[in-house]
């Protein structure tokens, strides 16, 4: 994702606007990042995907056993105290 200080951002607005079309631009203040200046049809299939979620308790039988079956490797595993 491109990166822009705020500054810059202000004084090459059109050229940000074109490039967020194609991909989210990261807007940075004093080296933070700020904000991300995207596309609205990025914008809109970003909040579809947050609602396209699904509560545990609808999970099919077969996704509930193998989520019981799951192991966590052991380098992923917390240190023993």
């Amino acid at each position: 994702m491109p990166t822009v200080s705020a500054v810059e951002f202000q004084r090459k607005f059109g050229r940000f606007q074109n490039e967020a079309r194609r991909e989210p631009v990261e807007i940075t203040r004093h080296g933070r990042r700020e904000f991300v200046l995207m596309s609205a049809e990025q914008y809109d299939w970003l909040r579809a995907s947050t609602r396209r979620g699904h509560r545990t308790d609808d999970a099919a039988e077969v996704v509930i056993d193998a989520v019981e079956r799951a192991r966590m490797d052991v380098e992923h595993s917390p240190p023993l105290r």
